[in-house]
């Protein structure tokens, strides 16, 4: 794995919501909609390696993979460092998963609402609620709920719902 200067990774703002399950045929239906399935692997830290997490992204007939890296600036801003990876350098570092975890998988709604992109997921260990995300220019920018969701609450702050900490507590949220 190659080496890298977080602080000059690009700038992450988002702001995360907790939603009712959706009716995907409204979801369907939004502007620019596409769908993508995702399996999310968090990896431990050791020695000079940071770790980071590992993703098998499937769109369609098409297969990719990724290594992710975000250092947390505040609740709403991260660095976020990210790359293309081989399926060879995938499966080199799926041992490396962090252990009493479990592969997050999830599939992943894009849209377009009034403006900005949302991103809405559907984790395989729910069946009665998801989150959906925008990403925004600043901390401050309001953030239109689209009419295809019904929000219970903003998780930006709450770690709980971080999927790093899904995938420790096997989607459990702990109050």
């Amino acid at each position: 794995m190659e080496s890298f200067d977080i602080n000059k990774a690009p700038l992450e703002i988002e702001r995360r919501y907790l939603i009712e399950y959706p009716d995907l045929e409204a979801v369907d239906a939004m502007p620019d909609h596409k769908v993508i399935h995702i399996e999310q692997t968090y990896l431990k830290a050791e020695g000079d390696f940071v770790g980071g997490r590992i993703r098998r992204i499937t769109d369609g007939d098409t297969v990719r993979y990724e290594y992710n890296y975000k250092l947390r600036l505040t609740d709403v801003t991260r660095h976020e460092f990210e790359r293309e990876i081989s399926e060879r350098e995938y499966r080199e570092l799926l041992p490396r998963k962090t252990p009493d975890t479990i592969t997050i998988e999830k599939d992943r709604h894009r849209f377009s609402y009034q403006g900005l992109t949302y991103e809405l997921d559907i984790y395989s260990f729910w069946s009665d609620k998801a989150t959906v995300e925008a990403e925004v220019e600043s901390e401050d920018t309001p953030i239109p709920i689209p009419p295809c969701v019904k929000l219970i609450k903003e998780v930006t702050s709450d770690r709980r719902y971080n999927n790093s900490r899904l995938a420790s507590n096997r989607g459990v949220i702990e109050d």
